[in-house]
């Protein structure tokens, strides 16, 4: 458990076990379908059990683990269905949300964007693939934020921790860091323009894209097959 460290008292301790635990999760400190108790952990972290437990529940919450009853807490793994599930979600959810933003963008959330788009094309100049993870995420999350629904934008970042703890990733594997740059510019062109049909069907075809190149990964399926996903969501979103 290296990635366990003790808690700092400045700051809530519940935020600080869940996040250290989310961590250790996707980091595969805690690995997939092992079993800890809520003492044991608490013990790591120096704390009593209580914010341990509602830790853990908020974790149970986002899919990161499972209480088992009177035996702890399991980490859950993430099976070929769940992987397509999530990606699915993911697609459903911020497609809409991107026609939403583009919608109604400002100027300090395309600032924000660019910073991180020209910090991901640093990244991908450099090989750096979990620094440009990072702002790929912050890009999405700032989109999705724009969009006005927090609530969306927070449940589409925890989708992003279970894809992570199965430790797979497109990056450097069935494309380049650069070509994933390249998706990430044209969501933000699109944005730049004020065009909701064009932002919309750009983040459709990119998170279409990574999806079935992940399955492709994870279970074999042969990418270049129709997903049936083109039509879950419209281009533009009505209302």
């Amino acid at each position: 458990m290296a990635a366990l460290t003790e808690i700092r008292p400045e700051t809530s301790i519940t935020d600080q076990v869940r996040e250290s635990i989310r961590r250790a999760i996707i980091d595969g400190e805690l690995a997939p379908g092992s079993l800890h108790s809520v003492q044991s952990l608490a013990d790591v972290f120096k704390v009593s059990r209580t914010p341990v437990r509602e830790a853990l529940i908020d974790l149970a919450g986002a899919g990161m683990v499972e209480f088992e009853r009177n035996r702890g807490v399991r980490i859950l793994e993430t099976s070929d269905h769940d992987l397509e599930e999530i990606l699915v979600l993911r697609i459903l959810l911020e497609v809409p949300a991107t026609w939403k933003a583009a919608s109604q963008m400002d100027d300090e959330t395309l600032a924000g964007l660019r910073e991180e788009l020209a910090a991901m094309e640093a990244a991908a100049a450099n090989g750096d693939e979990p620094a440009q993870m990072e702002h790929d995420r912050r890009f999405h999350e700032r989109i999705n934020r724009a969009s006005g629904n927090s609530r969306l934008a927070a449940f589409v970042d925890s989708l992003r921790d279970l894809i992570l703890t199965r430790g797979v990733s497109t990056a450097d594997r069935t494309r380049s860091l650069e070509e994933i740059v390249v998706e990430h510019r044209e969501v933000l062109a699109a944005l730049e323009a004020g065009d909701p049909d064009g932002a919309a069907r750009a983040m459709k075809e990119h998170l279409v894209h990574t999806a079935a190149l992940l399955l492709e990964q994870e279970s074999g399926r042969d990418s270049t097959l129709d997903l049936g996903w083109e039509g879950l969501v419209p281009g533009r979103l009505e209302g």
